[in-house]
Order: C-alpha cells, then sequence, then structure tokens
C-alpha cells in the first residue's frame, strides 16, 4: 500500500475521491520519484558528445602547435649546426662593421675576406651571442631554414631591395664614385 499524503487522506475521509484513485495517484508519484526520467539520458547523452568532440579539437590544436614547436626546434638546431661546422675562421685585424637591426656590429677580418664580404661570397650569421662567416653554399642552407640567422649577405640583399622598387635610387647614386677603400 502506498503512503499517503494528509490532503489524500481528507480527500478520501470527504469521499470527493476513492481508494482506488488515490493509490494509483500514489503510484504515480511514487514512480514519478524512483523512475529515471527519459529526456535526460539523451541530453546528457548529447553533452557527452559534444565534450567529447571539444575535447578532442583541443587536443588537435596542442598537437599542431607541438609539432610546429618541434619543427621550429629542428629548424634552430640544423642551423646551428650548419654555422657551426661550416663557419670560416676570421683572420686578421681589420675592423669590419655591419649593422644587426637597430646595433652596429664589429667583426675581425683579413683584406681578403673583406673583399669576400663585400662580394657576396662570405655571409656574416648569428651564432649565438656572437658572429660567424659563413661562405655561400652554407649561407644558402641557413636561409632556407632560417633566414633571420643571416645578419649580412651583400650577394643577397641588392635583390629584394631593386625588386622592391628602389630602383630610381639606384640610377641617382651612380653618378657618385664611391672609393673600393672606403671603411665606415
Amino acid at each position: 500500500m502506498a503512503i499517503r499524503n494528509p490532503l489524500q487522506e481528507q480527500l478520501l475521509k470527504a469521499g470527493l475521491v476513492n481508494k482506488n484513485k488515490v493509490d494509483q495517484v500514489a503510484r504515480q508519484q511514487q514512480k514519478a520519484r524512483d523512475g529515471k526520467p527519459v529526456a535526460k539520458p539523451e541530453t546528457e547523452a548529447v553533452n557527452a558528445q559534444k565534450l567529447a568532440a571539444e575535447r578532442a579539437e583541443r587536443d588537435r590544436t596542442l598537437e599542431a602547435e607541438r609539432k610546429t614547436q618541434k619543427h621550429a626546434q629542428e629548424l634552430q638546431a640544423q642551423v646551428k649546426q650548419i654555422v657551426d661546422t661550416q663557419r670560416v675562421k676570421p683572420e686578421g685585424d681589420i675592423e669590419y662593421r655591419f649593422s644587426d637591426g637597430t646595433a652596429i656590429k664589429t667583426v675581425l677580418v683579413g683584406p681578403v675576406q673583406r673583399t669576400q664580404l663585400a662580394k657576396g661570397a662570405l655571409v656574416i650569421a648569428r651564432a649565438g651571442i656572437s658572429y660567424a662567416l659563413l661562405p655561400r653554399s652554407a649561407a644558402d642552407k641557413v636561409r632556407e631554414r632560417d633566414a633571420s640567422a643571416l645578419v649580412l649577405d651583400h650577394g643577397r640583399s641588392a635583390g629584394p631591395a631593386a625588386a622592391a622598387g628602389g630602383s630610381g635610387d639606384d640610377d641617382y647614386y651612380k653618378q657618385f664614385e664611391v672609393p673600393d677603400d672606403l671603411i665606415w
């Protein structure tokens, strides 16, 4: 027999409802309390699927970032290895000045290396906190991996500047002769 509340008892005593109707309503209320609603599992399943899809998308994004970082680290390691193995030892006591960003830096070179730097046969690359002289072939390998590692490259610096529209200035400055031995 189902438990009745005081209101049901009063309605039964007053004769407004019969005993079967009260028992039926009590059973329905009991089922509603104890029974599992049908709509909730569907919404929970949908929410679980959405959550799983969001997690999977986040995991894919994080994995792509990790791969990008790992690839960048591999390229930096390759650049460091190329610079370390292909480095040309500076020989001489002539100061060769060049700009690295906003700072002017100096490397000691000999007369032959100074000429090679001016012609673009040698390139200056960043090697940690110092700078290294690299031959043209090694500089091309470094450029493929990380162009920002190259600080001074006279063989390549004229091409992009002229392509950017600086040819009008070049025609004007051709009338001024610059001495070959100019050191600044």
